[in-house]
């Protein structure tokens, strides 16, 4: 199962500071608990790392996904198709046409249980989108896509007490 999977995304997530890597990778936890038949999608890009989840191996169907900002090292947690899910206490950022997400920044502050609703939602309308039901893969990562050039996130280490 792919849940276990983690030698790529561990060393795309290597420029990242230690907080970026840890709600990252417990977001993933997260997903990967509550949807472990998806298959998890890969891009490492020129300014973010993404890895969303999909009940194919097409970005189209992708319900929900993870990004870690390379200049910014903001984590958000959001929905490809947010613009077509219920979001009754408005927690949603965004305004395109699209996608809508939370900044995360701390797991504490993260609301689970609400996610967990909008998750529901969201993954019934993925499955919907998708047409051709030979298409439906069951938990895989796939890498998708790998900058050569990137630009260079803030890493920042915790400074050693003397």
């Amino acid at each position: 199962m792919s849940k276990e999977q983690t030698k790529d995304l561990l060393r795309f997530l290597k420029p990242f500071p230690d907080d970026v890597t840890e709600r990252a990778l417990w977001l993933r936890e997260f997903v990967w608990n509550l949807y472990p038949e998806s298959n998890e999608l890969i891009y490492d890009n020129y300014n973010a790392l993404a890895f969303g989840w999909s009940p194919t191996d097409r970005l189209g169907h992708t319900f929900c996904s993870i990004a870690a900002g390379r200049s910014s090292n903001n984590v958000h947690f959001g929905f490809y198709w947010g613009s077509q899910i219920a979001d009754p206490k408005n927690i949603l950022l965004g305004e395109g046409n699209q996608y809508r997400y939370i900044l995360v920044k701390n797991k504490d502050d993260f609301p689970k249980t609400y996610i967990k609703k909008l998750l529901k939602e969201a993954y019934a309308n993925s499955l919907a989108k998708v047409k051709n039901k030979k298409q439906l893969m069951h938990g895989a990562t796939i890498i998708k896509s790998i900058s050569a050039v990137k630009r260079p996130s803030k890493r920042v280490t915790a400074k050693k007490k003397r």
